[in-house]
């Protein structure tokens, strides 16, 4: 059908961008060596390069990106603004505090993502307690409180790099940009996107509905406190996920949606998959670019992922101006 062309080109395109980064780096890597991976055999030092430095990497890129797509077009429709982006409500600060209070203590790095993971899960239960309240769901109350609760993360963050040894204030700023140097865990971010994708493609037509209005999706049957709930907890759980991987990566969770939308419509039963597939491409080619641009120095993903994000998000926002404003 036409409206799944993006979801197969996508399909196709991943395992080329993929292939193509685990085969580039400061080390030569002839291609064959991935052949040789593949058929069992030993591929001697570049097959070691892949498989130990290059390929937890792409799985990482590919798990991040996939969970901040997919979190950014939740998002966008339960708070029904296509500015959402999955940082919006106060997730990535909160994981940003508790990684670097662990990163000051000199933890492991298995401990600074566990430390990033419970910072936002913590801000994630502020933002669902203060945002709903005693009363009824409200997504102006809950985009409030979470730009307020992101701003408190933001001057606790600004003390902590005030009051840091300047030794360790290099690794906090890198990580604090986004990377991918250390990240670990690729599957399991992967994995959590398809039991996310398992739980919320049963919802697409419900979205489809809430997304034209709540009185109008709950006058055609949906539980739109339940579904809301659904989109909120699922979205937060995987920014939390790609927060405490890779640190505070922007502009994926927002462009991703917007560009699915332009290429294949509003269309949840494809949006969602679209958008998981996009996010792990379109962060894969950054990091890419990133470890490769100015060899042997590595650049942010996420500094990289901005100035590839703002040229991208003015155009399509202008496109958008020109042909009528964005279905959210």
């Amino acid at each position: 059908m036409l409206r799944w062309r993006l979801t197969w080109a996508l399909g196709l395109a991943l395992p080329v961008a993929a292939g193509l980064a685990l085969l580039t780096g400061s080390v030569a890597t002839p291609p064959e060596t991935l052949w040789t991976l593949l058929s069992g055999g030993d591929a001697g030092i570049p097959g070691t390069v892949i498989t130990e430095l290059r390929l937890p990497r792409v799985l990482a890129a590919l798990g991040v990106g996939a969970c901040l797509g997919l979190a950014g077009s939740l998002l966008q429709v339960l708070l029904r603004n296509p500015l959402a982006d999955p940082y919006v409500l106060g997730v990535s600060g909160g994981a940003a505090v508790g990684a670097l209070l662990a990163l000051l203590g000199g933890m492991a790095a298995v401990a600074v993502s566990g430390s990033a993971f419970a910072g936002a899960l913590a801000s994630t239960a502020l933002v669902f307690g203060l945002g709903r309240g005693a009363g009824a769901w409200s997504t102006t109350r809950l985009l409030l409180t979470g730009v307020i609760l992101a701003a408190g993360w933001g001057a606790l963050v600004s003390l902590i790099l005030s009051l840091s040894p300047s030794s360790r204030l290099h690794s906090l700023l890198y990580w604090l940009m986004g990377d991918l140097s250390l990240a670990a865990g690729g599957r399991w971010t992967l994995l959590l996107v398809a039991v996310a994708l398992a739980v919320a493609m049963p919802q697409a037509r419900a979205l489809n509905l809430l997304a034209r209005g709540s009185q109008a999706a709950a006058v055609l049957g949906v539980n739109v406190n339940r579904l809301r709930g659904l989109c909120f907890v699922s979205a937060s759980a995987l920014t939390a996920v790609a927060v405490s991987v890779a640190g505070s990566i922007g502009f994926v969770g927002l462009i991703v949606p917007h560009l699915v939308r332009l290429l294949s419509g509003a269309d949840h039963r494809t949006l969602l998959i679209n958008a998981a597939l996009a996010g792990g491409l379109f962060l894969l080619l950054a990091d890419l670019v990133a470890r490769t641009v100015l060899l042997p120095r590595e650049l942010p993903v996420g500094a990289v992922t901005a100035l590839l994000g703002v040229p991208l998000f003015l155009v399509l926002l202008r496109r958008s101006y020109r042909g009528g404003p964005t279905s959210s």
